[in-house]
């Protein structure tokens, strides 16, 4: 069932006394007078010390998220479920508990084109990346910075994070980090090597990515040495074999890795491979994963492209917290993370459940599902009410000094609201024991996703009348899918960042497929009829299931080349009934799903 996430939005994670210090290493950037001049800057690029988490570049925008899936993979259901979000990180991290992640890798978009970032091309990805290039490199660093310090908060005392770039702005985010992780945490610069790309004709060709790692403190950190050991090469293990020059004891045949990591790229045979432009392998992300967290700690990737961390703290038996802005890669990651636990499996322990969330678009036929008071929880953390303690009638109330009493419709479109709540919320208005005696103006805001006329005719009438039970009620009438309704978000919006598009609903595309056998077990399939409901939406994503099993969708695994391919062909291993699924997204958002039973001949 849809649901409210854990996340609290009333509770403030980001409150003063909470505020991630910067590191004290003014002497670190300040020259020598001889040298003449050079930057001095001891604080990150877009820091205000007025205004902390860098809320004069980006607002803070507190919003619930919604589960739109939890996917089984074994645990009871009383176990705390892994998470996969789909929205904008910045906001998602500022809404997360400090100090509550073991180890964070993020690889996010490098300083090197457009066109190379975008890869889903998803509305909410195209967006996102308008506002990482405005401005330049100084644009793209102000960007980064405001989710590297929330990154760092979020980091318990042991924690470690891992900084994935490449040479168009390695130096510059080495700087950047230096100034909110401090110098004195960073532990290394790792060298990611690998023989695969193209050759240079015209320079040394370009064979390899950095990866930053900095610790939340100077003293004490996670790192398991023993579980990443390479052996020692043969030249080194004959040295110990003689008595007099012999360093290491004969029965050490490993150390610690070297900051060099040669690894290559996936092939494109590999079985993890998923067609992903720039998917990292994942003995990379074993190799940090492995050495900067235990079995049971919470790792987080909030730019999780092609799921590799994700899927590689599944198998490893971490926690997971994961997230990314395109809709699209969060499903592909979805997939990836049941198809191993189908097929793959995780050693020595049973494998959690994960839920799929999205946060700022919020898919309406989903909220339906929810309970009346899961609803009216979710549209008051929504339009920024606060729940009431024991006021009869009244759902919330609006603002912090005015205190406007909030009443919620039900959660299904299909039931407008009627003359008779009206009513029944302005008595519960004049009731109130603030106005005891007071025959002065009274406001009050209904939510809902529709209003019936005799709804709207009974308002007017409260407008209108001055009778003492109801006197001067004023009630304002505002549809949850209205521009009205995320006033409140949009009014945020700055040059470096547009929120009219946070607080919006969608729905799901319209899903149908025929059938037509080609020849013995081997179909072909065409969804072309299919068609987004949402306006100006398109179609971006098509996956496949030819053996739903009507609870978990789990996607056939298609070609990269192939993942808006509406027309599709199966070969099933026998005759007999098969279930087959079809799953669409569009670059709104919205995501429907359509099955149908195919009796294989």
């Amino acid at each position: 069932m849809t649901q409210p996430a854990a996340i609290n939005p009333a509770t403030d994670p980001l409150d003063a006394d909470r505020h991630e210090p910067l590191p004290q290493q003014e002497q670190r950037f300040r020259a020598p007078a001889r040298f003449g001049h050079a930057p001095t800057s001891i604080t990150p690029l877009g820091w205000d010390p007025r205004n902390p988490h860098f809320r004069n570049h980006y607002p803070l925008v507190s919003l619930p998220t919604q589960i739109i899936e939890r996917v089984p993979l074994g645990h009871p259901e009383s176990h705390e479920p892994n998470r996969l979000i789909w929205g904008d990180n910045l906001h998602i991290m500022r809404q997360l508990p400090t100090n509550s992640i073991d180890l964070i890798y993020i690889d996010p978009p490098f300083f090197s084109g457009r066109n190379y970032n975008v890869i889903w091309g998803d509305n909410n990805e195209l967006r996102s990346f308008n506002d990482i290039w405005e401005g330049g490199l100084d644009g793209y660093l102000i960007w980064l910075n405001a989710r590297l310090y929330e990154m760092k908060r979020l980091l318990k005392p042991t924690g470690s994070i891992y900084v994935h770039c490449d040479w168009h702005a390695s130096h510059y985010i080495k700087v950047e980090l230096d100034k909110i992780f401090g110098f004195q945490n960073f532990q290394n610069e790792i060298v990611w090597h690998y023989e695969t790309g193209g050759a240079s004709k015209k320079r040394f060709s370009r064979k390899h990515d950095i990866i930053f790692w900095y610790t939340k403190d100077s003293q004490k950190w996670t790192f398991n040495g023993g579980d990443v050991k390479v052996p020692r090469t043969s030249k080194a293990m004959q040295r110990a074999q003689n008595p007099k020059g012999a360093r290491i004891a004969a029965e050490d045949t490993h150390k610690n890795p070297n900051d060099v990591l040669i690894i290559q790229q996936m092939n494109p045979m590999a079985v993890e491979r998923i067609g992903y432009p720039t998917q990292k392998p994942e003995e990379l992300l074993e190799r940090i994963i492995l050495a900067s967290s235990n079995k049971g700690d919470v790792v987080a990737d909030f730019f999780i492209g092609g799921g590799t961390t994700a899927a590689v703290a599944q198998r490893l038996n971490r926690r997971f917290i994961a997230g990314d802005q395109s809709r699209f890669a969060v499903s592909v990651t979805a997939e990836r993370l049941k198809q191993q636990a189908m097929t793959r499996g995780v050693a020595d322990a049973p494998i959690p459940d994960f839920t799929v969330e999205q946060w700022g678009i919020y898919e309406a036929e989903g909220l339906e599902q929810m309970t009346p008071a899961e609803f009216r929880e979710f549209v008051l953390a929504c339009y920024d009410a606060r729940v009431p303690s024991n006021d009869a009638g009244i759902h919330g109330y609006k603002g912090t000094r005015a205190r406007v009493p909030v009443w919620v419709g039900p959660p299904s479109q299909r039931n407008p609201v009627t003359a008779e709540e009206v009513a029944e919320f302005a008595q519960a208005i004049a009731a109130l024991e603030r106005y005891s005696g007071d025959e002065g103006l009274r406001d009050g805001i209904m939510l809902a996703w529709g209003f019936g006329p005799d709804a709207v005719t009974a308002a007017q009438e409260l407008r209108e009348r001055q009778q003492v039970t109801l006197a001067f009620v004023r009630l304002d009438q505002v549809r949850i899918d209205s521009p009205q309704f995320r006033q409140h978000i949009a009014a945020q919006s700055t040059e470096r960042g547009d929120y009219s598009a946070f607080l919006t609903f969608v729905e799901p595309p319209g899903v149908s497929f025929e059938t037509q056998r080609l020849q013995p077990l081997h179909y072909e399939f065409n969804a072309a009829d299919s068609r987004s409901y949402n306006a100006d939406g398109a179609i971006i994503s098509v996956q496949w299931d030819f053996d739903y099993n009507g609870r978990t969708f789990r996607a056939a695994r298609r070609p990269w080349k192939e993942r808006a391919a509406l027309e599709t062909q199966h070969t099933f291993s026998r005759a007999g009934k098969f279930t087959v699924a079809c799953q669409i997204q569009d670059d709104k958002g919205g995501q429907g799903m359509f099955s149908r039973p195919v009796e294989v001949k």
